[in-house]
């Protein structure tokens, strides 16, 4: 009751995955997303001591591009001068032109930090057309609760 095993020859057999490697596949079509083109947009820019965030949008508020003093290549206490906010506003600004067509825009300007100015005059020396600059830094109204009196 013994199988008698056959040779197989290796050299023979043909391997179905290199197959399917040499043979031409047709490749899928991938379709050109198309360009949206949004000529007025809005600009936030967050200046706190430490960083500044300048963040490009539509009037609907969608995010088209961001760009922080971090991500542009400055560390520590650097992020929080003029020059990274300068150099930050540029480059939100140059990638949302470029992508999106952005030509108008109204800024809004968040905190107290010392890249407020810088980020706004590199706006206006970009060549893009500011509508309006507003200031939405938040204001305390209340406070925090005031410790209880001292007992002697």
């Amino acid at each position: 009751m013994a199988k008698e095993a056959q040779p197989t020859e290796a050299t023979e057999q043909t391997n179905p995955v290199a197959e399917t490697e040499t043979a031409e596949a047709p490749k899928p079509t991938k379709r050109k997303k198309a360009r949206r083109n949004v000529s007025q947009g809005n600009i936030y820019v967050l200046a706190t001591f430490n960083n500044t965030i300048v963040t490009v949008t539509d009037p609907k508020g969608n995010v088209l591009t961001n760009a922080s003093a971090g991500a542009s290549g400055f560390r520590g206490s650097k992020k929080g001068t003029a020059y990274a906010a300068q150099i930050a506003a540029e480059k939100a600004v140059t990638a949302a032109r470029q992508t999106y067509g952005v030509t108008k825009v109204d800024v809004f300007v968040r905190g107290i930090g010392l890249g407020r100015e810088a980020a706004i005059r590199s706006l206006v020396n970009q060549k893009i057309q500011v509508d309006s600059v507003k200031d939405i830094t938040g204001i305390p109204h209340g406070g925090v609760r005031p410790r209880k009196p001292k007992r002697n």
